[in-house]
């Protein structure tokens, strides 16, 4: 009843849970290491998540191949991924990129 008074005096009422959601999801934001990364960076890192090779992401970028190379080493050491005989950086990237989009629904 007191949420029908508010809206009908012309006044707005918010779930507290609503505002939790948003609270919480923008802590989360802030604390993934994507934020680092520019927009083209996330593009790249998106191509990536596809499965495309550098050569693939370049064509659909519309970038040279070197210029993909440069993006993804960037993105390598915004996200402290260092060369491991034992974990692929473009593995380590793209889960990242996953667990933060999970995080995000």
């Amino acid at each position: 009843m007191h949420a029908l008074r508010e809206v009908t005096s012309g006044r707005s009422v918010v779930d507290a849970r609503v505002v939790e959601l948003l609270v919480g999801q923008r802590i989360r934001q802030a604390e993934s290491p994507l934020t680092r990364l520019s927009a083209r960076e996330l593009e790249v890192l998106r191509e990536m998540a596809e499965g495309k090779t550098n050569a693939a992401i370049a064509e659909t970028l519309h970038l040279s191949e070197s210029a993909i190379e440069k993006y993804v080493n960037a993105i390598f050491s915004k996200l402290g991924l260092s060369e491991e005989r034992k974990v692929s950086r473009r593995v380590a990237a793209v889960l990242t990129y996953l667990r933060d989009l999970d995080q995000r629904t």
